[in-house]
């Protein structure tokens, strides 16, 4: 007998109606830059409609984005003082936690808010933690980045996301946090954050780019997905709550093989070099910069990512691609 699987493919309404992954607007979370100042709305070059904001723009910004939809935002803060151990992350005055409690006064439970837990933009070096004898000390740097943890949680952010790769530092976060009555603060842990060429334009944004050496000695080696999905288990066991790999769209089958071993929900970021990888590629002409953005946030959500974190979702949702 012949088949015919066209039959379901005969026209838009059937194939909406059987196809087998879906997006939302809930499934997005929206990256930001912060930095000093007051009016500062600064476009970053290297990633095409991306900006630095100051906490009073970043205000307005956040506002039209929840009026269409985009109620999930991930904050970095860029421009505190850079020094050897990293002291400005865990300043209550420092700009993450300035932010994140002008956001909570403004827009309270409307708007839920994950910060970037690491240190390479507070430290003089660019590392993701303390430095001794040209080698990043694990223990350390675990140490400081709890604390870091703590100063955003109490500032009012709703989910952490460590990303800077040291062992042990969900569980040292989770001990923090329950520590000091602050358990119902989640953790999205950078459970397998790749050693990637792909995280060039972020750099510049972020003003994190290690002056010496590379980071390869702590982020995972992208030549080994069964390592990835230790790595994931392991924050799993230590308390995360959300697994996240990164970058994403070279880590499709990690993501998929993470997903057959864990029942935590998976979230992916489509990381700076491949947003400005589509967005150069588009304003050249080569692309229909709309049709390749919604199957790449459609391939993340195939391989199994719930969670989608994207400088695209602005474009998505102004122009309506969903």
């Amino acid at each position: 007998m012949l088949h015919r699987p066209r039959r379901l493919r005969k026209n838009p309404i059937v194939r909406e109606m059987v196809a087998e992954t879906k997006l939302s607007k809930d499934m997005f979370v929206y990256p930001y830059f912060v930095v000093p100042g007051k009016n500062v709305v600064h476009p970053i070059d290297a990633m095409p409609g991306v900006s630095h904001f100051s906490t009073d723009t970043l205000l307005k910004d956040i506002e039209k984005g929840l009026s269409l939809g985009v109620n999930k935002i991930m904050l970095f803060g860029v421009g505190d003082e850079k020094s050897a151990d990293a002291k400005s992350a865990y300043d209550t005055n420092s700009l993450v936690p300035v932010a994140v409690r002008e956001l909570k006064k403004q827009f309270g439970d409307d708007l839920y808010i994950v910060t970037d837990v690491c240190v390479c933009s507070y430290t003089n070096h660019g590392h993701c933690g303390i430095m001794h004898n040209d080698y990043i000390q694990n223990d350390l740097s675990v140490e400081l980045i709890a604390k870091m943890a703590l100063n955003h949680s109490e500032a009012g952010a709703d989910m952490l996301a460590p990303s800077d790769m040291m062992d042990g530092r969900v569980a040292a976060i989770r001990e923090k946090l329950d520590g000091n009555g602050f358990e119902n603060v989640a953790v999205m842990s950078h459970a397998t954050k790749f050693a990637s060429a792909y995280y060039g334009p972020f750099r510049e944004a972020a003003d994190c780019a290690p002056s010496k050496g590379d980071r390869k000695a702590y982020q995972m080696d992208f030549r080994n997905p069964n390592e990835a999905v230790r790595e994931a288990l392991l924050d799993e066991a230590e308390g995360a709550d959300v697994l996240m790999v990164k970058p994403g769209l070279a880590y499709l089958d990690v993501i998929a093989k993470l997903k057959q071993n864990t029942k935590l929900p998976i979230a992916v970021y489509n990381v700076s070099g491949e947003y400005s990888m589509i967005k150069a590629a588009a304003e050249k002409g080569w692309i229909d910069e709309q049709k390749v953005v919604m199957e790449t946030m459609y391939a993340f959500a195939r391989a199994g990512a719930s969670i989608i974190t994207t400088y695209h979702i602005r474009d998505i949702v102004e122009n309506k691609w969903i």
